[in-house]
């Protein structure tokens, strides 16, 4: 579940790097990154609803990716309430 700092976001486009263009649910449009220490944990693709953790400073354009969401993960957080873009 996302904490009150995260937002529940889903993948637009790969743009390389490991770096993704992601809609959140509160709008913005970030280009979000896979931190080194989750990198070969999960693989991304266009599409996955994603857990983004906005930066400090810019927090409406950027972004880390901490956690993509499965079918069933996807599933409960619409039975819970939780605005998917």
């Amino acid at each position: 579940m996302p904490r009150p700092d995260e937002v529940v976001g889903t993948v637009r486009r790969a743009l390389g790097a490991s770096k993704f263009e992601v809609a959140g649910s509160d709008g913005n449009i970030r280009v979000c990154s896979i931190p080194g220490r989750l990198k070969r944990r999960f693989w991304v693709k266009e599409g996955d609803v994603v857990l983004v953790k906005p930066w400090i400073v810019q927090s409406n354009e950027r972004g880390d990716i901490t956690w993509r969401y499965s079918i069933m993960d996807k599933e409960k957080l619409k039975a819970r309430g939780i605005q998917i873009p």
